[in-house]
């Protein structure tokens, strides 16, 4: 029987140890999303919950034993105020471990570690971006890609709000597992969260509805002036900017493009070609 191994030892000493796990959760507090390797990640959240939970207290014990864990005077300050109030009604799990990979070199598994409901939350963009691309599937259905775009983002957020009261196994719009997400991210959120949430799910439908729409115009433009039939590729290449894209040309011409979308770019292509050259059972 093993005993004493309730922590990982890193191939370092105690003191080592102990300093490199405070350092990780003061910068954790401080940015509120981490990278680094998936065994220190899951160490750090440990310790970050126990943390979190002092500074739900607010007593002057939680307060002297937290100031004497972290190592910067910002960490203890957000820990009290801001994280305290967000944390105010959630029972628990203040982390999330997103597996990314493994690290270049030596192939170590990396993760991001991330506090729940933080201004950069992934799961929330996630599925934000989930819910947009299965509402916008389902509006192909029904609706003509120019009275989509013309709809703007209110029946978006009713949509969202039905869904939000629905059970797991219950037929709806969005698919069981992309609606278990969504009530998660909602659960200990604010009233205006779901606004929120549908109104980035709307934009990111728009991006996915315009970008096969600017490509296909460009590419007629093209073919009326040179009279060919090259075809510009509906994946963008190294320096093309995608519809809404904020980035500087610098960073697209270096190849560090947007996660590829192949797939369903083409699918909305397939399903605009079919929507405007059958309007048979469409409604405007």
């Amino acid at each position: 029987m093993k005993h004493g191994v309730a922590f990982r030892k890193f191939s370092r000493t105690s003191s080592h140890r102990m300093l490199m796990l405070r350092n990780l959760v003061t910068s954790l507090f401080e940015h509120e999303q981490i990278k680094t390797t998936l065994p220190k990640a899951r160490d750090t959240a440990r310790l970050a919950e126990k943390i979190i939970t002092m500074g739900k207290k607010g007593d002057n014990g939680a307060h002297s034993r937290a100031s004497a864990f972290l190592l910067k005077p910002m960490a203890l300050t957000k820990l009290f105020s801001t994280f305290a109030q967000r944390y105010a009604d959630r029972p628990g799990g203040y982390n999330r471990i997103h597996k990314f990979g493994n690290r270049q070199g030596d192939n170590a598994p990396h993760a991001i570690l991330e506090l729940v409901d933080n201004p950069r939350d992934l799961r929330w963009e996630m599925t934000s971006r989930a819910a947009g691309w299965e509402l916008l599937r389902n509006k192909l259905k029904q609706q003509r890609p120019e009275a989509i775009i013309n709809a703007g983002t209110e029946q978006t957020v009713e949509i969202l709000r039905a869904e939000r009261g629905m059970a797991h196994r219950e037929k709806g719009i969005l698919r069981p597992k992309t609606r278990w997400n969504l009530q998660k991210v909602l659960r200990y959120r604010n009233q205006d969260a779901v606004a929120e949430l549908g109104k980035k799910a709307a934009e990111y439908a728009d991006e996915l509805l315009a970008t096969p729409m600017a490509f296909k115009s460009v590419h007629e433009e093209e073919t009326a002036s040179k009279n060919n039939t090259a075809r510009l590729p509906l994946r963008g290449l190294a320096g093309h900017k995608r519809v809404g894209e904020i980035r500087p040309a610098l960073t697209l011409a270096q190849g560090a493009l947007a996660p590829r979308t192949r797939g369903r770019i083409f699918s909305l292509e397939r399903a605009l070609t079919k929507s405007t050259k059958s309007p048979e059972g469409m409604h405007g």
